[in-house]
Formats: structure tokens, sequence, C-alpha cells
């Protein structure tokens, strides 16, 4: 994916975006800079982690994310702080997105495309694999 032929959101043409279920990577970046961020999961394997990974990022592969997800609750154990959840290309983040929701976390969105489009439009020059 490369940012050359991409929509205004950062997405590239024909992309499936699902409208609730993800957000840009440009957007996830405007939101991470906020006030009031969200928190941000990597879901992906510890070998990709190592790789490269987003700063402030929790880390969280998601085979372990069922018995994990209390690490995303805040101190008195509301699931409701908004959660943006990256992988490599998308897939499983989106798997992620709705076992956290099935599990009560009210706002869950994937970061569509995942770090590989983060690394082609919202942070270019970012360590590709």
């Amino acid at each position: 994916m490369t940012g050359r032929s991409s929509d205004a959101r950062g997405l590239p043409p024909g992309y499936p975006f699902r409208d609730g279920w993800e957000v840009s990577p440009l957007a996830a970046r405007d939101e991470l800079a906020s006030a009031a961020p969200p928190i941000l999961l990597d879901v992906r394997r510890d070998d990709e982690w190592n790789v490269v990974n987003l700063p402030g990022a929790v880390h969280i592969p998601l085979a372990e994310l069922e018995r994990r997800a209390d690490e995303l609750e805040d101190e008195e154990g509301r699931r409701d702080r908004p959660v943006i959840v990256y992988c490599h290309h998308g897939s499983r983040s989106l798997r992620a997105a709705a076992a956290l929701r099935a599990m009560g976390f009210a706002d869950v969105r994937s970061m569509a495309g995942g770090i590989d489009l983060w690394a082609a439009t919202a942070q270019p020059g970012m360590r590709r694999y």
C-alpha cells in the first residue's frame, strides 16, 4: 500500500472501509494527538512487535487478548475508554475489535490497513515489513 493513490482519508482506492468498525490511520493519528487520546492496542505477535511498533501502544497479541483484556480497563474496572486496535494489515485487529466489543468494551475500532498503511500515510519513512 502506498500513500500516492490514497483518498482524502489516506485509504487506497477501493478499500472496503467498515464505517463504525474502522478508523483510518490519518484519523487515528489525529485522535492519538488529542487531549484525551484513545488506548492504542497492538495485537500482533511478539516477533512483529519487535520489528516496529507505535509509541505508547499497549501490546497484547491476539492469542492472549481474552485473558488479558482487563489490562485495558481503567482503575475502576470500566471498559468505556476508546480503543484503537492495529495489526499488520487490519484483519486481526478487526477480529480483536469484535472480541473486545463482545467483552463489553463500548468504543473499539480497528485501524484500517494496520501499521503498514500507517507507515505509508501517517508516518512516511517508518520501517515496513
